[in-house]
């Protein structure tokens, strides 16, 4: 099992960057930029790079072209925006300004002296952020910039068990189950409504450590939801990363404890829905690894949902 999948290798380095994007950055800091560290993280192609002045200070920047995946640009618009309009009280970087020059958009946050989790996964440091995930919904609640709901986006993004055929390479399991799987996914969209803006997107390559605080970066797939949606797209990664059984660490967080088990189940299935049908689709320009990914917490998921569904043959 590869820990590291999704820690990329595919990112364009600053060097690579057009000099005129280059410019716009040395000019926006006000000092010249003197090396420039790539941030390995990720799926994206994009730049992502911790920048070293000419004056002794320091930034992190994002920055992405039209090629190879035209998509990319509008996930930094909107991270971009969704920066922007998040409070100080919220562990996340400052995201001090962006812009758009030549097809590219730019984005320049605050450095944050901090470094992805260890993978496999260290328990003291799961523990840091589920004990942090707290203090971030807190903050988010409620949220400080309009956002699309569960309700919108997973009546599409939850429909992946609907849109697959049997034959399709799927668990047997699964197959046999696709149409009461449809169904349950459908219902996960309204289970999971709320009014928190949550990331949306956790795994650990969107956390850094501190030597005090964790801090929550990468914005653009946030959504409004219950906090605990966070926490169950969250754990099939950690799994697949050497974490811990998921329903034990679901059963000791304190979001979780009072939510409805049938949501919570309802929801699963439309994320496990969105992973194993996910990676039966076509590679995506750019992003090399994303359908492998896909398919391992695919996996996990539905391993873990076929636990909570004991009855289903």
């Amino acid at each position: 099992m590869n820990l590291v999948l999704g820690h990329g290798g595919n990112r364009v380095r600053w060097s690579a960057v057009p000099e005129r994007i280059r410019a716009s950055v040395d000019s926006f800091l006000g000092s010249p930029v003197v090396s420039a560290r790539s941030q390995p993280g990720g799926f994206s192609p994009a730049l992502a790079a911790r920048l070293s002045l000419a004056d002794g200070r320091g930034a992190f920047v994002k920055a992405v072209g039209p090629e190879p995946n035209p998509d990319s640009a509008g996930f930094y618009r909107r991270e971009a925006a969704i920066s922007a309009a998040l409070p100080a009280a919220a562990p996340v970087p400052r995201l001090l300004g962006s812009w758009e020059l030549d097809g590219w958009v730019v984005l320049v946050f605050e450095e944050v002296d901090g470094r992805t989790p260890e993978l496999p996964w260290r328990p003291d440091q799961l523990r840091r952020v589920l004990d942090a995930l707290p203090r971030l919904w807190s903050a988010l609640t409620p949220a400080p910039v309009q956002a699309p709901s569960t309700v919108d986006i997973m009546t599409e993004g939850f429909t992946g068990w609907a849109k697959v055929r049997p034959d399709e390479r799927l668990d047997p399991w699964a197959a046999r189950n696709l149409d009461r799987l449809a169904d349950l996914a459908a219902r996960g969209g309204a289970a999971c409504a709320g009014h928190t803006l949550v990331h949306g997107d956790l795994r650990a390559d969107n956390l850094l450590l501190t030597a005090e605080d964790v801090i929550f970066v990468d914005w653009p797939a946030a959504v409004l939801a219950a906090p605990w949606f966070d926490l169950l797209a969250f754990l099939p990664s950690v799994v697949l990363q050497g974490g811990p059984d998921p329903e034990s660490v679901l059963a000791e967080h304190e979001v979780s404890r009072r939510v409805d088990p049938d949501r919570i189940t309802a929801v699963l299935a439309g994320f496990t829905g969105y992973f194993v049908t996910g990676a039966l689709r076509p590679p995506v320009p750019g992003l090399p690894q994303l359908r492998e990914f896909q398919r391992l917490q695919g996996e996990v998921a539905l391993r873990w949902l076929r636990r909570r569904l004991p009855g289903w043959r």
